[in-house]
């Protein structure tokens, strides 16, 4: 932003705010040592707005920062590490498709939790007085407050305009009005994160950081916070729940679920012309030469994937949703049908297990499939062990009941005990992400983790 000739007036004042944010800065760094390369990095600038950041700056209006350390010394010192702190998590990084003001809201309060937690006295301010009831509520709701759960859960509380600005006014430090310049230009179709395209980024003509440099360095940067905090810190305990269960959350490696399913599939022969592999020039030549007479034959069949031999194997102990659990299944029978996964006959199991085997459910085809979804019920309920399941296929396979077994997959929180050794076909565990606590499950079984929102948004 070009600025005009300054007065000696506005000239003082930005040098006393810029001393302010400084003191405040300093201050954190004794508090926060291993925050101390994030608290650095942004690059303090006069602006218009009262706070707010793109990634690469902190910029101010001097006069609000004035008045606000006037108030309550602290007052700056909050909002500077709010700030920071959406950069650590990388806020600003988001999708134009998103409700803004929802999105705003969200990433506030999951912020001012994180910033209440560290327990800091030079940070204290008045504002926490209007948040306790909003916060006890959404903890009452979520096991883990991420910015995205908040968002998602918020989104299906049907909250008018004028409510969520409400709410957020007990939350709200900085101006995030910087995050939407670069709207549409990076983002994915999830609403957070990712590439895309539109609006161009503005060139400041100082050096600095570009917008791509600023997401790759934030999010080293919160990797190595993580980092340290799990081997060197000493913030144990409830002072850094929610701090590390963000970090976990956002660091955490997600799959598409689509995508990994494909990794089951079988080749098989499906009826169909093999369009690859025909060669219209011969055949045209032939039919031209001869009038009736292709020199060559299209192919009668063709090899495409498609899951023939599967076994879905469900945790039905006390600890999993019975509603979640009918999700996932329905969101694995559409993807396969999505994707034209199934033979005209297939051999899909469907196991129920707590500690012991509640029921297997034999698929031969999609009307059995479908059928089955129907009259679903889950049966169980008790403590969770693993390991009948993997003796119970391993007595159909003996018994010839699989031509051919690929792959199982277990849906599950994680609570239980594992098989001591790899079995002869893929196995996946597939744990929610509301559920998965870093449980270590066996080097030979993949892990997946899914989105609680993406399995309800997709039945």
């Amino acid at each position: 932003m070009p600025l005009e000739e300054k007065s000696d007036y506005q000239e003082k004042a930005d040098s006393l705010a810029r001393e302010i944010l400084s003191f405040s800065r300093n201050n954190l760094f004794l508090n926060l040592r291993f925050m101390e390369n994030a608290l650095s990095r942004l690059v303090l600038k006069e602006h218009q707005i009262p706070v707010g950041t793109d990634g690469r700056y902190l910029y101010f209006n001097s006069e609000y920062i004035l008045h606000k350390f006037h108030e309550n010394s602290n007052s700056i010192t909050r909002i500077y590490l709010h700030t920071v702190l959406h950069c650590i998590f990388q806020h600003f990084y988001v999708n134009p498709t998103v409700n803004v003001d929802l999105w705003d809201l969200a990433c506030d309060i999951a912020v001012e939790q994180m910033l209440r937690e560290l327990n800091l006295t030079c940070v204290d301010t008045s504002c926490e007085n209007g948040q306790d009831a909003m916060l006890e509520y959404l903890s009452s709701n979520l096991k883990y407050m991420t910015a995205e759960k908040i968002y998602y859960f918020l989104s299906g509380q049907n909250l008018s305009d004028e409510r969520i600005l409400a709410m957020r006014m007990a939350f709200i430090q900085d101006d995030h009005r910087l995050w939407y310049d670069y709207a549409g230009r990076y983002g994915n179709n999830d609403g957070f994160g990712g590439n895309g395209n539109g609006h161009n980024e503005p060139d400041y003509g100082d050096g600095s950081m570009s917008y791509e440099e600023a997401i790759d360095t934030w999010k080293k940067i919160s990797e190595q916070i993580q980092v340290d905090l799990e081997t060197f810190s000493k913030l144990r305990g409830s002072q850094a729940g929610h701090f590390m269960q963000n970090l976990q959350a956002l660091h955490r490696e997600k799959y598409d679920y689509t995508e990994f399913l494909r990794k089951f599939a079988v080749y098989g022969e499906v009826m169909k012309i093999d369009e690859d592999t025909f060669d219209y020039n011969f055949y045209t030549y032939g039919m031209n030469l001869y009038g009736n007479m292709p020199l060559i034959e299209p192919l009668e069949y063709k090899d495409a994937k498609r899951v023939r031999d599967f076994v879905v194997a469900i945790d039905t102990s006390g600890s999993v949703s019975g509603e979640i659990v009918q999700n996932f299944v329905q969101k694995t029978y559409n993807i396969l049908k999505q994707q034209e996964s199934f033979f005209s006959k297939v051999n899909i199991h469907i196991i129920q297990c707590d500690a012991e085997i509640q029921e297997d459910a034999k698929i031969t085809s999609q009307e059995e499939f479908d059928e089955y979804l129907k009259h679903m019920q889950l049966h169980g309920f008790g403590g969770t062990d693993f390991r009948p399941v993997f003796s119970y296929v391993e007595e159909l396979i003996k018994n010839k009941e699989f031509t051919d077994l690929r792959g199982l997959l277990y849906f599950t929180d994680g609570y239980g005990v594992f098989p001591e050794h790899q079995p002869p076909y893929q196995t996946a565990f597939v744990f929610l992400d509301d559920n998965y606590n870093n449980y270590d499950v066996p080097v030979w079984a993949m892990r997946i983790i899914l989105e609680t929102n993406n399995l309800e948004k997709n039945n």
